[in-house]
């Protein structure tokens, strides 16, 4: 574990998969819950990437890169390969992703200091596809178990490949408070569920009432953002930018909202907070830019 800050206080923790996102033109690296702690820390706050590496090259890349950025983490090694996904972007920079199995991200230990982290964890987010292996899953329910009652569990979902069922989105779903989910998979999570409308509108709704969480965050692209909760629903749209990627807009979005809400923001000043993150990263190369000051200095702890 690599500590730069007091990890003991406010701590906001990203679980799951951390890995190399290859591009034709090289790699840089990535893993949702990653990217989420990284953007968090950069707006001040305590943010911990949780995850494993492999005892190879990839992996000491992986640590020298954390080692660079104001990062806390607690990275364990492990004697599978370091995870990696191969990257094309089409035209529009929309990713699309092949990624390897059986890697480090699969097989995370749960650990002593994992568990005094948990006990200590106000914020935590986490996804579906590291918990498309039952080793990592284990892991990362035995975190949620042990987090404060009052922790705010985010469960910004992934589906990606084949790598989700039915029944780890059900279980996932009843340990958040809030679901973050695109217009793609909230489609695909209401035909899993069996249910046969396609209004999105309509499917955040039924998943705010059936899973009791606090509010579902529905992002749609180029068309815009909502954020719906049993009082109100918020939408802001998305601004027009010259897009070098979209690989890890997504998680930034989570981040720069979980950040202003933690700091006091109100929902929708939190929302467009998210979408000003989330635009500049699509901006950039990789999931984890360095923000600029005139982002950050919109949320002040």
């Amino acid at each position: 574990m690599v500590q730069k800050n007091n990890i003991m206080e406010n701590v906001i923790v990203g679980i799951g998969e951390i890995l190399w996102d290859v591009f034709p033109d090289g790699k840089v690296l990535g893993g949702a819950p990653a990217n989420f702690a990284y953007h968090v820390s950069q707006f001040g706050f305590n943010g911990v990437a949780v995850s494993a590496i492999g005892d190879d090259e990839l992996g000491k890349e992986i640590e020298n890169c954390l080692s660079t950025k104001n990062l806390n983490y607690l990275i364990e090694k492990t004697p599978f390969p370091t995870g990696k996904v191969q990257v094309t972007l089409s035209g529009n920079g929309i990713p699309e992703y092949e990624i390897c199995q059986n890697v480090a991200w699969d097989n995370i230990p749960f650990t002593s200091k994992m568990e005094e982290l948990a006990r200590k964890t106000k914020t935590v987010c986490f996804g579906s596809l590291a918990q498309r292996n039952q080793a990592s899953r284990l892991t990362i329910n035995k975190f949620l178990d042990l987090l404060p009652n009052d922790a705010l569990k985010i469960f910004d979902i992934n589906l990606r490949q084949h790598f989700y069922s039915q029944e780890l989105i059900e279980h996932s779903l009843t340990r958040s408070n809030i679901l973050k989910i695109n217009d793609d998979e909230v489609l695909l999570v209401a035909k899993l569920l069996g249910w046969e409308y396609t209004n999105d509108m309509k499917i955040c709704n039924q998943l705010l009432e059936n899973y009791s969480l606090d509010m579902v965050i529905l992002t749609k692209g180029t068309e815009g953002s909502y954020v719906i909760t049993y009082e109100d629903i918020t939408f802001k749209p998305t601004p027009l930018v010259e897009v070098a990627d979209t690989v890890g807009a997504g998680d930034s979005f989570t981040a720069g909202f979980v950040a202003a809400l933690l700091s006091g923001k109100s929902i929708p000043e939190a929302h467009e907070i998210a979408v000003e993150v989330s635009a500049f990263v699509c901006t950039q190369h990789g999931a984890m830019p360095v923000l600029p000051d005139s982002i950050l200095a919109k949320v002040s702890k």
